[in-house]
């Protein structure tokens, strides 16, 4: 049997928000889509909080900062601090900096195959980071003399305690051989999330999870996964925010990264919305074959903008 179905202003929706002083809000495919806000959601944010609820904004794109995230909320007209932002590159550069300064002190440093977000949150956390993206050296054409060199370790950095994966619109062969041995030789396999694609233009594309997977392939290692769905991310929410976690519910558009997230950490509730990633075509998938592990949302609704409290008409047209 599907979850409910949410629509606005009804007794059913009230009851819904009462369940729960803590929203954690997925950004891409809930508040906005590409480059054009959700209509109406900025409104149900401003009602939710008037009504005492707290929003926290927990995403797995690592492609942007947390300052990046402040201005692209303000912009669609979301008042919030930064604080109130939790990206999977923020994520990482916390944990990392607790596990690295438990290690030796001449594995410090952290190998990234991303974008300049992350290496910007690595740094801030006071990380030593290697970034290939401003070597010239990894734009080289790769021949026999490049393997030659990495197999007796003469480019490789002795003191890499980790090699972080995330999304690298640059990523290359060279970068991957690299990443490899690093690992080989003892660094954690961090990966900033493992989703498969992102919602753009009216279509998806590959996103940071198949540069993981490459790796980890090659390795037959898996990442210590930093985004949704891992429980690493729920922790480090959970003790940074005080979570009430029966109290809180997790609202995305995914159900394999954002409702996964929600149910295997036990919040007390998720909520699927069809504005991304996840039609209804899918949740009835996951329903037929929730006998097989499918995890499936408490409700779910055709927009976050339902739960608008404020307005007899949420705005949707």
């Amino acid at each position: 049997m599907l979850p409910p179905c949410l629509t606005e202003r009804t007794g059913e929706t009230e009851r819904f928000i009462a369940d729960y002083d803590t929203f954690l809000l997925d950004c891409d495919g809930v508040i906005w889509s590409g480059n054009e806000a959700i209509l109406g959601v900025a409104k149900t944010i401003q009602s939710l909080e008037n009504a005492g609820k707290r929003m926290i904004f927990v995403t797995n794109n690592s492609t942007e900062s947390r300052s990046h995230q402040l201005a692209q909320l303000q912009k669609f007209g979301i008042s919030c601090s930064i604080e109130q932002i939790f990206t999977s590159g923020y994520c990482t550069a916390i944990y990392l900096s607790q596990i690295l300064n438990q290690r030796s002190q001449t594995q410090k440093s952290v190998f990234v195959i991303g974008n300049p977000a992350i290496v910007s949150e690595l740094s801030e956390a006071g990380l030593s980071v290697i970034d290939p993206s401003t070597d010239a050296y990894f734009s080289e054409e790769v021949v026999l003399g490049h393997f030659e060199k990495i197999a007796t370790g003469t480019p490789l950095h002795s003191d890499v305690g980790a090699v972080v994966v995330g999304m690298d619109l640059k990523f290359n062969y060279l970068k991957l051989c690299h990443a490899m041995h690093y690992i080989r030789n003892g660094a954690l396999f961090i990966a900033t999330n493992t989703d498969s694609t992102f919602p753009i233009f009216d279509t998806v594309f590959p996103a940071a999870g198949f540069i993981s997977a490459a790796l980890s392939h090659t390795l037959d290692v898996k990442p210590r996964v930093m985004g949704k769905p891992s429980q690493l991310m729920m922790e480090v929410v959970k003790k940074r925010y005080d979570l009430n976690l029966r109290r809180t519910c997790m609202v995305g558009d995914r159900l394999d990264t954002d409702i996964r997230f929600g149910v295997e950490g036990g919040l007390g509730g998720t909520l699927l919305v069809l504005t991304g990633v996840c039609g209804e075509d899918d949740l009835k998938k996951a329903e037929k074959n929730a006998e097989e592990g499918t995890l499936l949302p408490t409700a779910f609704a055709r927009s976050f903008s339902v739960l608008d409290t404020e307005d007899e008409v949420s705005g949707l047209e």
